[in-house]
């Protein structure tokens, strides 16, 4: 990819030696960008800022020597006018420290070939777990892992988007970067209505892992753009690995509540619940254990909830959940949570991960996100990986008993362009097509089919075949397999169809079905057959959706 790399404006310094050794030079913030050039498979460098004798940002980059694929931007304009030390180790050769009040990437930005169209992805570098998922003056916040200096895992620091409707993000630069507590791991954010902390009435205050210390910080924001952090951790390192807090306000007994992971002797993992008045001073109330190894049961980024049973308003549940999506419902009195039922899991797909909650959602809805592992990390991409679409989870009592269900956002509506109707029909092998008329990219399916004596249906989405056996009542997807039971006789499908993947609903929610495939979206063609016999369309419905940059 050609950079322009010599037209930026920039103040600048130059080094050149034989060897390989830590090189250090002063400049003078005067603009908003410190600007480093990223070369995706160079050797990592360490490099550090130092202003008035304290270290304020380090990193790790594969720094470019020459030509670089992309350029990273680091915000310096909290220093302008100061003198700021540029460190950089075992460097040889020439580097030239620039600076820039603008984002000078040459690539058109959301229109790659590999960017989700109506998912959120960092308009560059690398990012996993959502993190402080919260409703704060007017809009939801999206923090998230973030590597700002390279498209693979590295620098965790939080990126932060914000959006009126959960789908349309504005990425508004990173809110929580390294620290002397180490990279900063995932966490969560509370809005502290009654000023418990005394850090402001209605203040954001984030909590996360400092990944050196093994302790918890605390953050807070009174704007939803400037943060601060505490200089001490509010939670100690508990045993061997502890990490990714989640905070909640339990009205019944008026404290917050803690639930945070822990992996104890001989790889128990468990989650500790921890008990406080004022989101400074925590104390442990209980532990939930979970598997043990490879038993993911319980592993990492907790989630804690209550929820109605639907239909039943007066009956509520918690549940608690855990990266890999298995979950347990029970009781909980503020100090311990009684698991009634475990080991549950709604979501058979692949890839979808360490999801979260939105805390304070002004409808009472319980909205989750999660990280989609997405396959981009190709060709002259300078981003990687993505969220999941913003799915609202619902408590229903089945035959089997209280289960999750997860259902799209009713705001994805506002994305669909162009309505098709598909007439109801018989499929028959090797019969017309009902879709052939039907071209579009981006995609939003909705269809009821009765199987009838056909044996296996097929709806082939450009290319990708979505393919489910009526006698194993199973959906197989890219090699993915889950099970998927008819209801009263019939499949009901939601697919939303994006360049990175396909996301599928059926049984009311039952099963959430997320499989990241890049799928050549140049094709845009549908087609929907049957073997071994005659199905029945009862109905369907395509919307062709639009991009949400």
């Amino acid at each position: 990819m050609k950079i322009f790399w010599t037209a930026l404006v920039c103040l600048s310094t130059f080094f050149q030696t034989a060897h390989a050794q830590e090189f250090s030079t002063v400049f003078k913030a005067a603009q908003k960008y410190l600007v480093l050039p990223v070369k995706n498979g160079a050797a990592k460098h360490n490099v550090e800022l130092w202003i008035d004798g304290e270290k304020e940002r380090y990193l790790n980059i594969e720094l470019a020597e020459g030509e670089p694929d992309w350029l990273a931007y680091l915000d310096i304009s909290a220093w302008k006018g100061q003198d700021i030390e540029f460190r950089i180790d075992k460097w040889k050769g020439n580097f030239t420290v620039k600076q820039s009040d603008e984002d000078k990437n040459a690539l058109p930005l959301y229109k790659e070939k590999l960017r989700g169209q109506f998912h959120f992805s960092p308009k560059r570098g690398w990012t996993n777990d959502p993190n402080g998922m919260v409703y704060f003056n007017g809009e939801y916040h999206l923090f998230f892992q973030h590597n700002p200096y390279g498209r693979e895992w590295g620098n965790m620091t939080w990126g932060h988007a914000v959006s009126k409707d959960m789908l349309h993000w504005k990425e508004i630069g990173d809110a929580l970067h390294p620290d002397k507590f180490g990279t900063m791991f995932s966490g969560s954010a509370v809005v502290d209505s009654f000023n418990t902390s005394g850090l402001g009435k209605g203040a954001m205050v984030m909590f996360f892992t400092g990944a050196g210390s093994w302790g918890q910080g605390l953050a807070w924001s009174n704007d939803g753009r400037t943060f601060k952090k505490l200089d001490r951790t509010v939670v100690h390192r508990i045993n061997k690995d502890n990490r990714d807090p989640k905070v909640i306000w339990h009205e019944p007994t008026k404290k917050w509540v803690m639930v945070l992971y822990v992996e104890r002797e001989k790889e128990q993992h468990s989650m500790q619940f921890l008990t406080s008045p004022d989101l400074k001073n925590w104390t442990k109330s209980s532990v939930v254990p979970g598997g043990i190894g490879n038993d993911r049961y319980l592993f990492e980024c907790p989630e804690f909830f209550e929820l109605p049973v639907e239909g039943h308003p007066s009956e509520k549940k918690w549940i608690l959940i855990a990266a890999n999506s298995e979950y347990a419902i029970g009781t909980f009195d503020g100090i311990t949570f009684k698991p009634e039922i475990e080991r549950l899991n709604g979501q058979h797909g692949r890839d979808f991960y360490a999801s979260q909650t939105f805390n304070n959602e002004p409808k009472g809805r319980r909205i989750e996100i999660g990280w989609w592992r997405t396959h981009t990390n190709k060709e002259d991409m300078n981003f990687n990986q993505a969220m999941s679409i913003p799915l609202e989870l619902k408590l229903v009592r089945t035959a089997q008993g209280l289960r999750l269900t997860r259902t799209p956002v009713k705001e994805l509506e506002s994305i669909r362009e162009k309505t098709l109707t598909v007439k109801p029909t018989r499929l028959k092998e090797g019969g017309a097509n009902p879709l052939s008329g039907i071209h579009a990219e981006l995609l939003e399916i909705r269809t009821t089919i009765e199987p009838g004596k056909a044996k296996e249906i097929t709806l082939d989405i450009h290319g990708l075949p979505v393919v489910y056996d009526v006698s194993k009542q199973q959906l197989q997807i890219n090699g993915v397999n889950a099970n998927a039971p008819l209801v009263n006789g019939k499949l009901d499908l939601i697919l939303y169809v994006d360049r990175i993947g396909v996301e599928l609903f059926t049984a009311d929610g039952l099963l959430f079905m997320p499989v990241n495939v890049n799928i050549d979206t140049s094709k845009q063609t549908l087609s929907l057959s049957v073997k071994g016999g005659d199905a029945q369309l009862k109905k369907m419905t395509v919307y062709a959706l639009k991009s949400t940059w």
